[in-house]
C-alpha cells in the first residue's frame, strides 16, 4: 500500500491533516510505503521559539517503507532536502543539498521506561520507542536532516575565507595584509642568522 503526503495533498495517514503520524495497527501485512514532500513552513513549525533554529529549509522530499512484525516496525527511508546556511570560512550563504538513506527499528515503549534518566546500551541506540499505537515520523525526518549537516559548511571546497586582518572576502578580492603584517609571533625569526 502506498500513501502520498505532501503540500496540498488530501491524503491522510493515521489522524488529522496530512501529517506523518501512523497508527501501528493500521499498517497492512505487506507493509506501507509513504512518499512525502514538506516545505519550509513544516520545518519551522517543528521547532519551538526557544529552540530558534536559524536554518532555512527549502524542501524535504522522500519516501518511507514500514514493515510490521507484531508490534515492532522496521522503517527504511530515503530523503532529499536542501537547506541554506553560512559558509564557515567566508560567511557567505551556502546551499547545502542533503541526500540520505536511513533505517530505524520502532518498538513499543517498555513498561519500566519512566521519565527518569537511564543508561543506554549499544542495542538501544538503534531502537526508537513509541507509545499508544501511534508513531510520529516527523522527528525522525528532522533528525536525519540535522545529522546530514556538517559541522563546517563550505560554500565550495576551495573557499579562501576572510582575511584575518582586514576582513575582505578573499574569494572576491585580494589584499596586501599578509605581506604587511605577517605573523608577529614569528617576527623574531626574521632577525635570526644561520
Amino acid at each position: 500500500m502506498t500513501v502520498l503526503c505532501g503540500q496540498g495533498s488530501q491524503s491522510q495517514i493515521g489522524h488529522g491533516r496530512c501529517e506523518l503520524k501512523i497508527t501501528v495497527t493500521s499498517i497492512p501485512e505487506e507493509g506501507l510505503k509513504v512518499q512525502f514532500s514538506k516545505d519550509e513552513n513544516w520545518f519551522r513549525q517543528v521547532f519551538t521559539e526557544k529552540e530558534n533554529l536559524d536554518l532555512p529549509m527549502h524542501h524535504a522530499d522522500g519516501s518511507l517503507t514500514l514493515k510490521r512484525i507484531g508490534e515492532t516496525l522496521y522503517l527504511e527511508g530515503e530523503l532529499r532536502a536542501e537547506t541554506e546556511t553560512d559558509c564557515s570560512r567566508c560567511l557567505e550563504a551556502a546551499r547545502l543539498p542533503i541526500n540520505a538513506t536511513f533505517k530505524y527499528v520502532l518498538s513499543p515503549a517498555p513498561a519500566d521506561l519512566s521519565g527518569e534518566e537511564q543508561e543506554l546500551g549499544p542495542e538501544d541506540l538503534d531502537v526508537v520507542y513509541y507509545q499508544d499505537d501511534l508513531i510520529d515520523l516527523d522527528p525522525l525526518i528532522i533528525e536525519q536532516i540535522l545529522l546530514q549537516i556538517p559541522l563546517k559548511v563550505l560554500c565550495h571546497d576551495d573557499c579562501k575565507g576572510l582575511c584575518p586582518h582586514c576582513g575582505i572576502n578573499l574569494n572576491r578580492n585580494s589584499c596586501q595584509c599578509h605581506e604587511e603584517h605577517g605573523d608577529s609571533r614569528l617576527a623574531i625569526l626574521k632577525k635570526l642568522k644561520v
